[in-house]
């Protein structure tokens, strides 16, 4: 696999600071509501866990590790560990709801397959999301900032 940042070890190594000479972080963030979706769907973490690591590959990432988890009496919590950054997902059965987060980084992945891909395997009666670009600025949706100026 190759890193995402050719060339960042000679810096760390170095002690520099090469930021204004790396590439762009290329980081994408969708943000993922999904409703409507039928109960037992979303209450079978294999079922979840299945369709999230589906999700990945269709997305065009490289699955590294699942971890998902099922809540008594309901709902399931897992994460896709991709070697492009991460899928998560948080379901409520009992609304028919689930949170998606799939984050990516790198050109060669496409997080909007991810979301078809979820949409169709939950069986979601209708889905909205939002992708924020991140690491580059202006940021997308809101910015709060601390700093002196601003």
């Amino acid at each position: 696999m190759a890193p995402r940042c050719p060339g960042l070890s000679r810096f760390l190594r170095s002690g520099e600071t090469p930021w204004a000479t790396l590439p762009a972080v290329n980081a994408r963030h969708i943000l993922i509501e999904l409703h409507g979706c039928p109960a037992d769907h979303l209450n079978d973490a294999d079922a979840i866990q299945h369709a999230m690591s589906t999700a990945a590959v269709a997305a065009g990432a490289t699955v590294i590790a699942t971890n998902f988890h099922r809540f008594s009496p309901l709902g399931v919590s897992g994460v896709v560990l991709i070697a492009e950054s991460h899928l998560t997902i948080h379901t409520w059965p009992e609304r028919g709801y689930a949170a998606v987060d799939v984050f990516t980084c790198g050109a060669s992945v496409d997080p909007w397959q991810a979301y078809t891909s979820l949409k169709a395997a939950l069986g979601a009666a209708s889905g909205e999301a939002v992708e924020m670009t991140r690491g580059e600025r202006p940021v997308v949706s809101r910015r709060v900032s601390d700093a002196a100026g601003s």
